[in-house]
């Protein structure tokens, strides 16, 4: 009896209930909302990170003292061929920065000198502020145990139109979708640079030849024609200043903790080496915040003072 009252009272119960479909769900319109636009914005993601990579061959310009030292290829991301004594990189203590230049060829890909001029100083800059970690920068020109050159062989420039839509969709996106769309790949900018090390007899103790084109995502779009040589000079220093300052080839990624001279500088306070001050100083936050809106790096890039001529 009791068995009987009991399911027939859970029948009465279930009918008084709301549909199964309902019930199921409390928040019937927030997960299929977010859950569509995270279908949506994944796949978009994960097709424009495939394809979205700007390729930079290496190439040389003929201004290192020597390219028989130099290794094989190697890198996907960054492409280099390099050289290193470390033995005789050890003993340096004093290094002196000559003013990047640009290859006849490189030069010619940008209109306008006052870009080139930024580019060059962003890369001697992010050397400077680098090397400061283990060695006393002094200026160009004066006596060093080790005496760096830089120049620039190629820059795609990237395509202005394309870096202002890729902002558009990228910040547009990120105030409606779970997930943030990727820049668009197209346009995309890259650099190629060889540098050398030389020690106060002339001899070269380290070199590299190397190049890297922008990505979907690593790389922030900038409405401007040097947007991404601008960001990819740094890459090309940070890769170079680890290998001198290691005296040895790199392996795999950096996951050190920056110094505190280097965190200061980097926010654009006084650099550990007055040398350094030469290339201008970074512009710290407000730069941060301008490439991620995609504004042109020369809104906030600070000029250097008179040493840094070209």
């Amino acid at each position: 009896m009791l068995r009987q009252f009991s399911t027939a009272t859970f029948a009465r119960v279930h009918r008084r209930r709301r549909p199964d479909s309902v019930r199921s769900n409390p928040f019937p319109f927030s997960f299929p909302v977010a859950s569509r636009g995270l279908s949506l914005a994944l796949p978009l993601a994960l097709a424009m990170a495939a394809a979205g990579c700007s390729s930079v061959p290496l190439k040389e310009a003929g201004t290192l003292s020597s390219y028989g030292n130099l290794g094989a290829p190697k890198g996907r991301l960054s492409k280099s061929r390099v050289y290193v004594d470390g033995t005789r990189l050890s003993p340096a203590k004093t290094v002196s920065i000559v003013p990047t230049t640009f290859a006849f060829s490189a030069a010619t890909r940008v209109k306008s000198d006052a870009d080139r001029v930024m580019v060059a100083n962003a890369l001697d800059r992010a050397l400077c502020i680098s090397l400061s970690d283990k060695y006393q920068l002094v200026s160009a020109g004066q006596p060093a145990d080790l005496t760096i050159r830089s120049v620039v062989t190629d820059i795609v420039p990237t395509n202005k139109a394309m870096a202002g839509v890729s902002t558009a969709v990228t910040v547009g996106t990120g105030f409606v979708l779970p997930v943030g769309v990727p820049r668009l790949p197209a346009g995309l900018g890259g650099l190629a640079v060889e540098a050398e090390a030389v020690d106060s007899g002339g001899v070269q103790r380290a070199a590299i030849v190397w190049s890297r084109g922008a990505n979907s995502l690593q790389n922030n779009p900038r409405v401007s024609e040097v947007g991404d040589a601008y960001s990819l000079a740094s890459k090309f220093s940070s890769e170079f200043s680890r290998m001198l300052i290691k005296g040895k080839e790199p392996k795999g990624l950096d996951i050190s903790l920056p110094s505190g001279q280097r965190m200061k500088s980097w926010l654009g306070g006084k650099p550990k080496y007055a040398a350094c001050d030469a290339f201008g100083r970074p512009p710290g936050l407000m730069g941060a915040v301008a490439a991620k809106y995609g504004a042109p790096p020369q809104w906030t890039e600070k000029k250097p003072k008179p040493a840094a001529t070209y």
